[in-house]
């Protein structure tokens, strides 16, 4: 849990000094959080190390409280130091592509881990952490859409082999919209007493963030808001995108497809960038433990896994060539041998 908290933890009081004073401060909290991950992990690259089964983690659940708040003070504070005349137009904008990674890369592990939860206060949290950012429906999408279709055509998240990034993104991010809006009416239709409407809670929770920015900074501040949320939503896709990209489930002879395995997801052992990410990068066990808490999170030997950390992964997918020449080999051996007929 030390590894988790310090990971997550220490880019904070580095972006909010240099949000009042600008500076090195600033520099230092940009300079984690876009390439310290990388280096530490091509330093020590790989930890495997699994939690004993059946531990339990009573603080793991008091950090993601801590994170979900932080989530939510972090955009105002951005905010503020992007108006302070104290600070230059290139520290402005450090702060505010500071912000978006802190968010993209560790509020969004942060409140997936929340929607995970049983309680209810547990889920609200991350639900309001999701509409901060402007994505709400991801609460629906992720637990009622991805997690029963993963890596079938049905899945807006899910993106096919050869599919490079930015043609999946508008399918991923209005599909997902869409599909999570189908999977809670339907819920609603099956209920006796449905309650207000998931997405008009996100709506509200999004409106107000909106306006808190624009009693900050004017229309300057709706921007902004709108300028971050946006980039932690592209890092949202870019995660989804790695995570199963090329990966499909096979159809059975009933024609659904064969349950959700090991071999579903990307997974990535670097030891940093698992514990910025809160142990996201284990997805396969995720998948079929989604209740289990991050720090139990395990890697399956017959996992596929990533040859770099997933932070490295999303960026090198922002270049679809790039990408598929690079992932050509690792789809490669995952895919069935023919069989000899002569054999």
């Amino acid at each position: 849990m030390a590894a988790f908290a310090a990971a997550t933890l220490v880019p904070l009081p580095l972006l909010a000094l240099g949000s009042v004073h600008g500076g090195a401060w600033l520099w230092a909290g940009l300079l984690y959080m876009a390439l310290l991950s990388i280096l530490l992990d091509q330093l020590l690259p790989l930890v495997e190390g699994d939690a004993a089964e059946g531990a339990e983690f009573p603080a793991a659940d008091a950090l993601l409280a801590v994170l979900g708040l932080i989530a939510l003070a972090l955009p105002p504070l951005a905010l503020l130091g992007a108006v302070n005349p104290v600070l230059s137009l290139p520290e402005k904008a450090a702060l505010v592509f500071a912000t978006g990674l802190w968010l993209g890369q560790i509020a969004h592990p942060t409140a997936h881990e929340l929607i995970h939860r049983a309680r209810r206060a547990q889920v609200r949290l991350g639900i309001a952490v999701y509409a901060w950012m402007l994505i709400g429906h991801h609460a629906s999408s992720h637990r009622l859409v991805h997690h029963r279709h993963v890596a079938t055509p049905a899945d807006p998240a899910s993106a096919p082999k050869g599919r490079g990034f930015w043609r999946y993104l508008p399918r991923a991010a209005f599909g997902g919209f869409r599909a999570g809006l189908r999977a809670e009416n339907d819920l609603r239709r099956r209920s006796a007493h449905p309650g207000p409407h998931p997405y008009f809670i996100y709506a509200l929770i999004s409106a107000t963030a909106l306006a808190l920015a624009a009693s900050l900074a004017g229309p300057t501040g709706v921007a902004l808001w709108l300028l971050i949320a946006a980039h932690a939503q592209l890092q949202i896709h870019l995660s989804d995108y790695v995570q199963h990209y090329g990966l499909t489930r096979a159809t059975l002879p009933d024609g659904r497809p064969e349950p959700v395995n090991a071999s579903h997801s990307w997974n990535t052992a670097h030891w940093f960038s698992s514990a910025l990410l809160l142990n996201a990068p284990r997805h396969s066990d995720h998948h079929a433990h989604p209740a289990r808490p991050y720090p139990a999170l395990r890697l399956p030997e017959d996992a596929p896994r990533l040859p770099w950390p997933l932070p490295l992964a999303a960026a090198i997918a922002l270049i679809p060539p790039l990408w598929h020449r690079l992932m050509k080999p690792h789809l490669a051996r995952l895919a069935p041998r023919p069989t000899d007929p002569s054999a």
